[in-house]
């Protein structure tokens, strides 16, 4: 492409106008910077318990449908990460949306009736708008309520809507390393919750499960996730983040609230990881596609229980391995008849997943709903999965 093509044009074009652009016009924008093209489109955003695409209203067509991630063509796109052509009637490319690598859905672009849908210079057209349609979304998303309406389908309630707007992006990546997480049930949650932050060549991760159910259990797992990253951006060690968040929960209640967390630091460069365990199910070690071991080092009482204890533990990943976090709302979920979700069967269906080379966050997303459906679609719990991955190639640079 030249900078003269057409879909050049189109991407300058949504530039200028996305300056003064608010949430609920953004389908409405796409299709209008197209259309000079001769191409219309739909943007599906998916949906907070990542079962479907919802469309987005605002282009001229009739209003579609939700599509089913798991059964469809799209759903397809949206997985795999790629660009796939339906023949229709009417011919279309599904083209993903992501931010980074954060998947939020998908750009139903239907060219002119004349084009090749193979053709190369088509696609990257669709990649270059898709792309910035992401970005768009990712920063639109909080200037109004459109983008979040859109992706819910049903009510939100109090202790989730003020739990997910404390939450990081589902996944991000480096060169290094990939993050992904995933938390159920999306719309009633309890006091789960994960963070992550890159600096300097250290991921920092945190997975907690705050005592209780509901609003209380949410207030002291965010009153946590508040001091733990107060404290890390102050240039905490790891023992200082630990003791930030059991002064803060201790200093707000008398009531012995805790919060059960695995805090670690992991260095993209050399695969050190280091790590605190307080009240957690251990993680759990995946090297060449296998469970291997349970991290069971660096132990001490729950945050904010009287604890004067900070060890930290130390293991040195190698190229390619992966580290699985969760809450014990994945491993005790239940059946009819009680029978409880488990460790084994987790570790099988995610060496399965990564055996069939599936992205970190559609290995979360199986896995997740791999526990709702052991549950008969209903949650007991809150279920959260972390997921880290240490980038062979990175690695294999990396000093002995």
């Amino acid at each position: 492409m030249t900078a003269t093509d057409p879909w050049h044009r189109a991407l300058a074009d949504l530039v200028s106008r996305s300056h003064r652009l608010p949430p609920d016009e953004l389908a409405a924008t796409v299709d209008a910077v197209l259309g000079p093209l001769g191409v219309t489109a739909t943007v599906y955003l998916v949906d907070a318990e990542q079962h479907g695409l919802r469309p987005l209203p605002g282009t001229r067509r009739a209003a579609p449908e939700v599509l089913p991630i798991d059964t469809s063509l799209a759903g397809r796109a949206f997985t795999q990460v790629e660009v796939h052509a339906g023949q229709g009637p009417p011919p279309r490319l599904w083209v993903p949306i992501v931010n980074g690598t954060d998947r939020l859905g998908l750009l139903e672009v239907f060219p002119p009736a004349d084009a090749d849908l193979a053709d190369e210079a088509l696609r990257d057209g669709c990649r270059l708008v898709s792309g910035l349609v992401g970005h768009l979304v990712t920063s639109k998303r909080d200037y109004g309520d459109a983008l979040h309406r859109v992706r819910r389908s049903r009510p939100m309630g109090v202790s989730a809507e003020l739990l997910w707007n404390l939450l990081p992006p589902l996944t991000f990546a480096t060169s290094e390393a990939v993050v992904s997480a995933l938390l159920e049930p999306c719309y009633e949650v309890g006091g789960d919750a994960f963070d992550y932050a890159v600096h300097g060549g250290t991921l920092t991760l945190a997975i907690l499960d705050g005592v209780g159910h509901g609003l209380p259990a949410v207030l002291t797992t965010s009153v946590a996730l508040a001091a733990l990253r107060a404290a890390r951006r102050t240039g905490s060690d790891l023992p200082g983040l630990v003791r930030a968040v059991d002064a803060a929960i201790a200093g707000q209640w008398d009531d012995a609230r805790f919060v059960t967390a695995v805090l670690a630091e992991f260095d993209t460069g050399s695969g050190t990881l280091r790590y605190v365990n307080a009240g957690h199910p251990p993680p759990v070690l995946l090297r060449r596609g296998r469970a291997v071991q349970g991290l069971t080092g660096g132990r001490r009482l729950p945050l904010g229980l009287p604890d004067g204890r900070v060890e930290v533990a130390r293991t040195r990943l190698e190229p390619g391995d992966r580290l699985l976090l969760y809450t014990d709302g994945v491993t005790e979920a239940r059946d009819a008849a009680g029978e409880m979700f488990g460790l084994s069967r987790l570790a099988d269906l995610a060496e399965r997943h990564i055996g069939s080379g599936r992205p970190a966050a559609e290995t979360l997303r199986r896995l997740s709903h791999a526990v709702t459906e052991h549950q008969g679609g209903t949650h007991q719990d809150d279920a959260t999965l972390l997921l880290v991955e240490w980038s062979a190639a990175a690695a294999a640079n990396s000093e002995p």
